[in-house]
């Protein structure tokens, strides 16, 4: 059989920089932020299809839109004439969601080549994690020639993951935070999903709480300058701006403007310092997988979820 390969992308960017280090063979671009909204375990199916276009149709998508971005290259490649297919996803959550998503894909579509998987995080003598696009054409070109091979353990991991992601129990994950793989940023992507649900006192998760902290300690003047800052700091989440800026108006209420400075109010002071629950406040129809966000609460001194009571 002919050697081929194909790579899939986690975005249209990473297209022109995989030609600038000579890598030419055929590219799927994985166009899809699973790490929201509902989401079924058959990405073929028509339940996932209506799911993901009811999610993001706020976002400016429709079903054809969609269908072209997305579905079509995914269902409509043959990924039995590849002997090879090499992966190209970040260290954060919304990078590893979709990973699980797209490995799972291959396990059911019955891919039986090499899988390799190039990750980019933390970069010798750097002291921050980088995602693949803010490497130089050097570092990306060394990411690609130490790409992991995936084992067949791995594959079943994803599977596994991704299954259990589309179901209603999530508080399953933790048990998974120390098992053995050979992807290298997996235990802190399912502690950052684990921090995504309400802290049990406060109703906040880490990141809205982190917002909120930063508005009190940083002289952030308004919500875009916020929102720049929170895509820089927000560690292992990996939010794009779009759904920063929609957490940040959910927090509307907590913060004002005062002489041209974003300032906490009464209740964001309260909320900081874990004084009051604002769990009914701040509860909604957010549904990461197929597991509803305010069914459950966070417990940050054990790390675990337990459901909201």
């Amino acid at each position: 059989m002919q050697q081929q390969t194909l790579h899939i992308l986690n975005g249209d960017s990473l297209t022109p920089r995989l030609a600038e280090i000579e890598v030419t063979d055929d590219q799927l671009v994985w166009r899809e932020m699973l790490c929201e909204g509902k989401t079924s375990y058959d990405l073929a199916s028509e339940t996932f299809k209506q799911q993901r276009i009811s999610y993001l149709t706020p976002y400016g998508a429709n079903e054809k839109t969609y269908v072209d971005s997305f579905l079509n290259p995914l269902l409509n490649t043959d990924f039995s004439k590849y002997t090879t297919i090499v992966v190209w996803f970040e260290y954060d959550l919304f990078c590893h969601i979709n990973m699980m998503a797209a490995l799972s894909f291959l396990k059911q579509s019955k891919f039986s080549g090499k899988i390799y998987l190039v990750c980019s995080g933390w970069i010798e003598n750097d002291p921050n994690l980088k995602g693949l696009g803010e490497l130089s054409d050097v570092q990306l070109k060394e990411h690609y020639n130490q790409k992991i091979e995936l084992t067949r353990a791995d594959i079943e991991l994803a599977d596994i993951l991704w299954k259990l992601y589309c179901t209603n129990d999530h508080i399953r994950f933790k048990k998974f935070v120390t098992i053995s793989s050979s992807f290298p940023y997996l235990s802190n992507c399912i502690n950052a999903h684990l921090k995504r649900f309400p802290d049990v006192s406060s109703g906040l998760n880490v990141l809205e709480k982190h917002i909120l902290k930063i508005i009190h300690k940083e002289e952030i003047k308004n919500t875009r300058q916020l929102t720049g800052y929170i895509i820089q700091y927000q560690g292992y989440f990996g939010f794009g701006d779009l759904q920063i800026t929609r957490i940040i108006e959910k927090l509307s209420d907590f913060f004002t403007v005062k002489s041209e400075r974003l300032v906490l109010n009464r209740e964001g002071l309260l909320a900081i310092d874990g004084l009051k629950s604002f769990y009914n406040k701040l509860s909604d129809d957010t549904f990461f997988g197929n597991c509803s966000k305010y069914e459950y609460c966070y417990h940050p001194s054990k790390q675990i979820l337990t459901k909201h009571e």
